[in-house]
């Protein structure tokens, strides 16, 4: 079990000063903090911090969301939009949290992946 959390605990960070344009993977978390124009896909986490900024696609497990984000965001567990937040694009998780303050315009779908959505019948 070991193995795996050092697999899990690897942080990428790109600072506020940092510009990247294309596509970033990796297995752990990333954190941006700078800007970035393309994909992200990340295995674990995705943070954008106050000072990030990110044109393009976010993909991983929890992402929490303090910076701006134009374009698309899929987080298979859970998203959180802190209070300073704007998000202008599309939303997918399967649990959203949403700050008061935070600026959301675009389409958001939840789904529990895994999960049957059955309503309880009767009472």
């Amino acid at each position: 079990m070991a193995e795996k959390r050092s697999v899990d605990a690897s942080v990428t960070l790109i600072a506020a000063t940092t510009v990247v344009e294309g596509k970033v993977q990796t297995e752990g978390s990333i954190r941006i903090d700078g800007r970035l124009v393309g994909d992200v896909v990340a295995k674990s986490g995705a943070a954008i911090g106050l000072s990030g900024n990110v044109e393009g696609t976010i993909s991983a497990r929890n992402v929490t969301l303090a910076g701006k984000l134009k374009g698309s965001v899929t987080a298979a567990e859970k998203l959180v939009l802190e209070n300073k937040s704007v998000v202008k694009g599309e939303i997918k998780a399967a649990r959203l949290v949403v700050d008061e303050g935070a600026v959301f315009d675009g389409h958001c779908s939840m789904s529990q992946q895994g999960q049957a959505h059955e309503r309880p019948s009767g009472s």
